[in-house]
């Protein structure tokens, strides 16, 4: 299946991805809660000329977790350096990164959720007391020796907060959680974006995009760059709001933002399994896609828009979905059945 609009999905993407992310506190769009209490929290840090406290970012992917963490750094005036959980392998190689840290560092840890139990044991250590547990020699002959690392902001970054071991989140001073954004706050995404890339895009057209964009930035800047495709080679290089209608009937994304899936998703929960509840494995293989894809990705949002919900037994069908695809639910004695 392919997975076009999948945030998780494609590195070259999220390569191209970084000339749009900003650079400052100031031009983040959206999360204006949590951009305030951050701002403050880093302005107090830099007063004090102390290392921020741990930082700890959770949401589903394409939120803007990584170009925050990279916000902070840059914010602080502090050296930035990025890893991910499944690139630690062995405590070896957390040590190698703490111990090239300069003072007052950011380290930044993408799906953390994921780090092994020695690394993590590791970390704990390291985040508490700037120190490492290293140990020297086999054997009889062994020792353990600490050695000092300076001190660091560690940001960690998850879309599985509820996976996290306790004694690791509770080691965080600094707890953040990102939320799908409102349509007004993509617009001004789609707009900045859209001057960066130096493509004119109608004001009529930013608004059907910033809709379609399943809440996401990173979803709503691979469309505007998918639009100005469209618009150089059969328009006239302006994003109109007929390139969009076209461009996103040809991306087989709906004005909801659903994708292909995500209709195949709803659609086998109501003609196989009417309406459901159905297990989220038994819908990963109907859909021939992986239960953690399907999790992870396409459930979060089908779910904030209403149109999928979880219960005890497994997936159902809302009545939303049925009217969005265009079925007539279900109903006895009046009541719509799911």
């Amino acid at each position: 299946m392919a997975r076009t609009m999948d945030p998780a999905f494609d590195a070259e993407d999220d390569e191209r991805e970084s000339s749009l992310r900003p650079r400052l506190l100031s031009e983040f769009q959206g999360q204006a809660k949590l951009k305030a209490n951050l701002g403050l929290f880093i302005k107090a840090a830099s007063d004090r000329e102390e290392a921020l406290d741990h930082l700890f970012l959770m949401g589903p992917p394409g939120l803007g977790k990584t170009t925050l963490a990279s916000i902070v750094a840059n914010e602080l005036g502090v050296d930035f350096k990025p890893t991910s959980a499944p690139a630690l392998d062995k405590p070896k190689d957390l040590a190698g990164v703490l111990t090239t840290l300069r003072e007052r560092s950011v380290l930044f840890i993408d799906e953390i959720h994921r780090l092994k139990p020695a690394i993590e044991e590791m970390l704990y250590i390291a985040m508490e007391d700037f120190e490492l547990d290293w140990i020297i020699g086999q054997g009889p002959a062994a020792r353990t020796v600490r050695v000092p690392v300076p001190p660091f902001t560690l940001v960690g970054a998850t879309t599985k907060a509820g996976t996290v071991s306790a004694p690791l989140s509770s080691r965080f001073g600094i707890s953040l959680r990102f939320g799908y954004y409102e349509a007004g706050e993509l617009e001004s995404i789609i707009r900045r974006s859209a001057a960066i890339l130096g493509v004119e895009v109608e004001p009529d057209a930013a608004s059907l995009l910033a809709a379609s964009s399943r809440g996401t930035p990173r979803i709503a800047n691979r469309l505007l760059r998918r639009m100005r495709d469209f618009a150089q080679v059969e328009g006239k290089g302006r994003v109109t709001r007929r390139i969009v209608d076209s461009g996103l009937d040809r991306l087989e994304v709906d004005r909801l933002g659903l994708e292909r899936l995500d209709r195949e998703i709803l659609e086998a929960i109501i003609r196989k399994y009417a309406g459901g509840p159905v297990g989220a494995e038994t819908l990963a293989i109907t859909v021939g896609e992986g239960v953690d894809s399907l999790e992870d990705y396409y459930e979060p949002y089908l779910i904030q828009a209403g149109l999928l919900a979880r219960t005890s037994r497994g997936r159902v069908a809302t009545a939303a979905a049925y009217s969005h695809l265009g079925l007539e639910a279900p109903r006895e004695d009046g009541r719509l059945q799911f």
